[in-house]
């Protein structure tokens, strides 16, 4: 059963299969008609009015070091992990954010040029954030290790928070819909159908929470070295 279960999260066996199953993380970009470009509609102003917000909030995160061209970078990455997210609660359609592969490429690449460009251009107060302000001098050796560490974890628990929420809600869709076809009572099959819809919509929020959270945490982590 355990194997069945977690079979949907599995790309395919087929090497050609494979390549498309991880293509479809691009399918979003494909998906903006023509006239998203072209002209104005509803759904541009109200993605407009979207990027405008998260540019504000970035910038304002960034603090007197932010320019537009760092907060494109986060507002990129907030779309292609909310595409993707949403893309999975479609059927037979692959969800990537459900596999570490993807989320640790994102986390990990970006955690590592933060560090980099922190320790080479701003030495002294990168070590200054090893040890918090005010801490006892004889606590302040476990302070450094304790400091470390979280530095070190940060990819990691960037790209399994996202990984596991996506997992999770994945599973209850699933066990509800294996369910289903095997129930004979109308009225637990509506119970059913109606709990399904109701997980559906809360996926729908987790898919646009957890890429802001993952875009925040990325501006923060950015931030700090600077």
């Amino acid at each position: 059963m355990m194997t069945n279960l977690f079979s949907v999260f599995d790309p395919s066996t087929s090497i050609l299969n494979l390549s498309l199953n991880w293509l479809s993380t691009f399918l979003g970009l494909f998906l903006i008609p023509m006239s998203y470009w072209l002209m104005p509609n509803r759904f541009q102003l109200i993605w407009n009015n979207i990027l405008l917000t998260l540019h504000k909030e970035f910038k304002t995160l960034l603090g007197p070091s932010g320019h537009n061209g760092s907060t494109l970078m986060f507002i990129s990455l907030f779309s292609l992990i909310m595409f993707n997210n949403f893309l999975g609660l479609f059927p037979y359609i692959f969800t990537s954010t459900s596999h570490l592969t993807l989320t640790l490429t994102l986390a990990f690449p970006l955690w590592l040029s933060f560090m980099l460009y922190g320790w080479i251009n701003h030495t002294q107060h990168m070590f200054a954030h090893l040890v918090p302000q005010g801490t006892p001098p004889v606590l302040m050796p476990f302070m450094v290790c304790i400091e470390t560490i979280s530095n070190v974890i940060r990819p990691g628990t960037l790209a399994v928070r996202l990984t596991a929420n996506m997992i999770a809600g994945h599973l209850l869709l699933t066990l509800l819909g294996n369910t289903g076809p095997v129930t004979t009572n109308y009225i637990i099959l509506s119970i059913i159908l109606t709990t399904q819809i109701a997980l559906l919509v809360l996926e729908s929020a987790v898919a646009i929470i957890q890429s802001y959270v993952f875009a925040v945490l990325s501006t923060l982590y950015s931030s700090e070295v600077n």
